[in-house]
């Protein structure tokens, strides 16, 4: 089982935080609102009061949060995931996002000896609930591949969808096709 720092605190981040739990893994969290995760921690997540003691020592680190400017403040700022990265850790931003942002993240994680992944999910907060969302992963095939346990804990369709920025394009497409169904 992998020890992993996560993310976001919205209704679809608790369920993912609750489904890498039942499946064994070690989730240690950051939000900056303690009071909106007191109770996926008294479920057993370990509270991180820092996004950089969330991040280290972690075999995977995970973050869904609210918009663009979130992924980049908790990648980019101050003693953000990328000052504090381990060696070797893997990175997922499950945040519906850019594939130009993505790709500044992949090359900042590479230069830190980190591996990246742009894994944007469709399912809501009922595919999140029930792990059966759909990830839409980008990034290297082999870090696609050593992240499949932590996919299998969350989603029932994972696809891989080509090299870092391809799941934030896929995931475009998606909505797309569905605005223009609607």
């Amino acid at each position: 089982m992998k020890k992993i720092g996560f993310s976001g605190v919205g209704v679809m981040g608790k369920s993912i935080v609750r489904n890498l739990m039942k499946q064994g893994h070690g989730v240690s969290i950051y939000a900056r609102n303690t009071a909106k995760v007191q109770d996926v921690l008294a479920e057993g997540a370990i509270w991180s009061p820092s996004i950089a003691d969330c991040v280290a020592k972690k075999d995977v680190v995970i973050t869904i949060v609210g918009f663009p400017q979130d992924v980049e403040e908790v990648y980019f700022g101050a003693n953000g995931i990328l000052d504090t990265v381990s060696l070797g850790t893997y990175l997922i931003d499950m945040t519906t996002t850019s594939p130009e942002l993505d790709q500044r993240i992949y090359a900042a994680a590479l230069a830190k000896g980190a591996h990246m992944l742009d894994a944007p999910v469709t399912g809501g907060d009922s595919g999140a609930k029930n792990a059966q969302l759909t990830i839409l992963v980008g990034g290297q095939r082999e870090d696609f591949d050593a992240c499949q346990d932590v996919f299998t804990a969350l989603g029932n369709k994972i696809v891989y969808t080509g090299p870092s920025g391809s799941g934030q394009q896929t995931k475009l497409a998606n909505q797309v096709a569905i605005a223009g169904a609607i």
